[in-house]
């Protein structure tokens, strides 16, 4: 009886230990790099999208990173960015598309250079989450956000 009072606390650390390595492991699996951050809640998207900003901009360094959820269907509205963007697609399937250009379909591991000022969009594919680092200079001045796009642009090849 007197073992006992030292193997059941030893139990416990071990189950505590056994635990936290599926946990890690199972995040590990999942692709999750950044977490997902707040849902938004301003015009600029349309349908769920979630938003973790990583790096602020500030006097040191000009460049704002930001990690960016967007559920199936949802998207950005036309916008471009004065420094230009630098759009990194850590999970899922989604699409970019700059005005007067063919939509491109990214997956995980992709990778795209916006020059500044070029309008463009970019969300997740119809049926698929789509998680991207947005790595975007503020040097020249913040994103000029414009319109919706239209489900017949969305849709579009």
């Amino acid at each position: 009886m007197n073992n006992l009072k030292y193997i059941l606390p030893l139990l416990v650390v071990l189950t505590s230990c056994t635990y936290s390595q599926k946990t890690e492991n199972a995040e590990a699996q999942s692709g999750i790099i950044f977490p997902q951050g707040d849902k938004n809640t301003n015009d600029n998207f349309q349908g769920e999208v979630w938003v973790k900003s990583l790096v602020d901009a500030d006097s040191l360094n000009e460049t704002a990173v930001g990690n960016v959820t967007f559920a199936p269907g949802a998207r950005s509205n036309w916008h471009s960015h004065p420094a230009g963007q630098i759009i990194l697609a850590t999970n899922g399937v989604g699409y970019y598309q700059e005005k007067g250009q063919k939509k491109v379909i990214l997956r995980k591991g992709d990778t795209i250079k916006c020059p500044p000022n070029v309008e463009h969009w970019h969300g997740a594919s119809s049926d698929s989450t789509f998680v991207q680092v947005a790595i975007t200079g503020r040097q020249n001045g913040p994103t000029v956000w414009l319109n919706a796009v239209t489900d017949s642009v969305y849709h579009s090849n």
